[in-house]
């Protein structure tokens, strides 16, 4: 419900129209499947407030987030150029950079975020694994979340091509809350970087069900998947993949499940979730 409100504040609804939007979307709670992610739910809720409001709620803050990324864009990018390990430095600001997702909050500190993620420790620090996966690898698989974030994300796939790994970033194939699709890989440069590809969902994470069948073959195929965001560890966590997954533990639902303060941040590999 809090993600409702959020959805018609940004839509700059209120009154009789936002009750009745609101009552609309309250019988869904009843088809809630409980064996699956909150992700599954979230993303029919999600469907039924655009059907509603006849319009994405959270197109214009999208672009508004990616401009404010890409302001402070080279001022990140120096940071990992003057650091002692740019790979460390580039995978703690893609984390940092989870914190804007409009799903949770209704508003972000970037800069704030960004100190304490570069000051602070790793709840989950499995880096030395991860740096050996990435030395091996041939080619990533990257899967973005939200827009804006992908800013981010694109200091620590350009740190990957500067170690010679091809990599493949995956955007959403329609809107959903924030999460950034092809447009928004547009605004922020990212096509110009590597190849970008859409997985065919709307949904929220990656529910490989819903997903292309081109997105699934390359999933596949994928030897190395670096998965960002909460929504994509919800709905991968289980497995039996070669994944990285970067978020901040946003809510405390996730946060009870991981026994880790709210906001912790984790890089963490898949194998301590099977």
């Amino acid at each position: 419900m809090k993600q409702v409100v959020i959805a018609l504040k940004l839509a700059g609804v209120d009154g009789p129209r936002g009750e009745n939007i609101m009552k609309s979307v309250l019988p869904g709670i009843s088809e809630v499947n409980t064996s699956e992610s909150p992700a599954h739910f979230t993303t029919i809720m999600h469907r039924r407030l655009r059907e509603a409001l006849g319009a994405d709620p959270f197109l214009a803050i999208k672009s508004e987030y990616n401009r404010k990324a890409l302001a402070i864009e080279n001022e990140l990018g120096k940071i990992v150029k003057e650091s002692a390990d740019p790979l460390f430095t580039a995978a703690r600001i893609a984390i940092a950079g989870n914190i804007i997702d409009f799903g949770i909050f209704s508003s972000i500190d970037m800069k704030g975020t960004l100190r304490r993620a570069l000051g602070g420790p790793l709840a989950v620090d499995d880096y030395d694994d991860f740096k050996r996966e990435i030395e091996k690898a041939d080619d990533v698989l990257y899967l973005c979340d939200n827009a804006g974030e992908i800013v981010f994300d694109k200091i620590l796939i350009r740190a990957l091509a500067a170690m010679g790994k091809r990599v493949t970033a995956c955007v959403k194939g329609s809107a959903i809350i924030n999460d950034a699709v092809l447009e928004d890989a547009r605004e922020a440069g990212l096509i110009s970087l590597c190849e970008v590809m859409d997985n065919g969902s709307d949904c929220v994470g990656t529910i490989l069900q819903t997903t292309s069948p081109a997105f699934n073959g390359r999933f596949e195929r994928a030897g190395l998947v670096i998965s960002k965001g909460q929504g994509n560890f919800e709905t991968l966590m289980g497995l039996r993949k070669n994944i990285f997954f970067l978020f901040q533990s946003k809510c405390e639902v996730v946060s009870k499940f991981l026994g880790l303060p709210l906001g912790a941040m984790l890089l963490a590999r898949a194998a301590r979730f099977w």
